[in-house]
């Protein structure tokens, strides 16, 4: 699915898996997309990657979990356009780990990364996205925020609490244009399944095993890849959903739609 974004500009937060592709997506429709990434090394890579392709994309070196990092970040672009046509939140952190053994720390963390940091950037972006005049925002939740495995106390919590702050801002915004929206993906290909699959492999299984019994749980046999989101993303963005917003969208290979008898 393609969409055509030419004269609008889009900031995503992630510059890996689906935040990368998403990012990479949006600048091949014709925006001037601004991505912000942790990792200085991978935020390097989409950067090389991004002027070989000739794609109008910035990089920056972004802490979403830091309050003066995301401001920074958003006086740089706004003196570089007056207006943003989407937000695309999609850095986030998986973790593992029960009410009785989860730490505070790592509770704390995770509801920063996967929750908090999708209201503060909606917040310090706010001016942008209202001056748009019909702007879109999508939060990259979880089919983990409907129903979840075991162990995954903090990250599940974090992403049903996604699917929420999506409702309320999709209400609270609509008087100013604002679509909001949240996107659920079950097994995609990234850098952060294959951290899930090293840290649920047992019995000797490889990170591939893993990876490809994740695929097999799923009705249509395999895991999504990046391109899937992205065309999704893409589509909430762009003008042809614009009478879309509160929702939440499964991408999820049928995954949540099987009864586990």
């Amino acid at each position: 699915m393609s969409a055509d974004f030419k004269g609008k500009c889009a900031v995503v937060t992630g510059s890996s898996g689906i935040g990368l592709d998403a990012g990479f997506h949006l600048a091949r429709c014709g925006a001037k997309v601004f991505l912000g990434g942790i990792d200085p090394d991978l935020n390097k890579a989409a950067g090389e990657r991004a002027a070989g392709e000739g794609l109008d994309i910035s990089i920056y070196q972004l802490d979403v979990s830091d309050e003066l990092s995301v401001r920074n970040w958003s006086n740089q672009i706004a003196g570089e356009t007056n207006a943003l046509h989407a937000l695309v939140n999609a850095a986030g952190l998986q973790t593992y780990g029960t009410a009785e053994d989860t730490s505070p720390d790592e509770w704390d963390r995770c509801m920063t990364i996967n929750l908090r940091a999708c209201y503060l950037t909606s917040h310090i972006f706010y001016p942008l996205l209202k001056a748009a005049s019909g702007a879109s925002v999508v939060h990259i939740a979880s089919v983990q925020g409907h129903s979840n495995q075991n162990n995954v106390l903090a990250y599940a919590t974090s992403k049903g609490a996604v699917h929420a702050l999506t409702r309320a801002m999709a209400v609270d915004c609509a008087r100013d244009g604002i679509r909001v929206n949240s996107v659920s993906p079950g097994s995609i290909q990234t850098p952060l399944l294959e951290y899930s699959a090293s840290q649920l492999a047992k019995d000797g299984k490889s990170i591939e095993e893993m990876i490809a019994a994740f695929g097999a749980s799923h009705p249509l046999g395999r895991v999504g890849t990046t391109a899937e989101t992205s065309s999704l993303i893409a589509y909430l963005c762009s003008d042809a959903a614009s009478f879309i917003t509160g929702s939440d969208f499964r991408i999820d290979g049928g995954l949540t739609a099987r009864l586990g008898t």
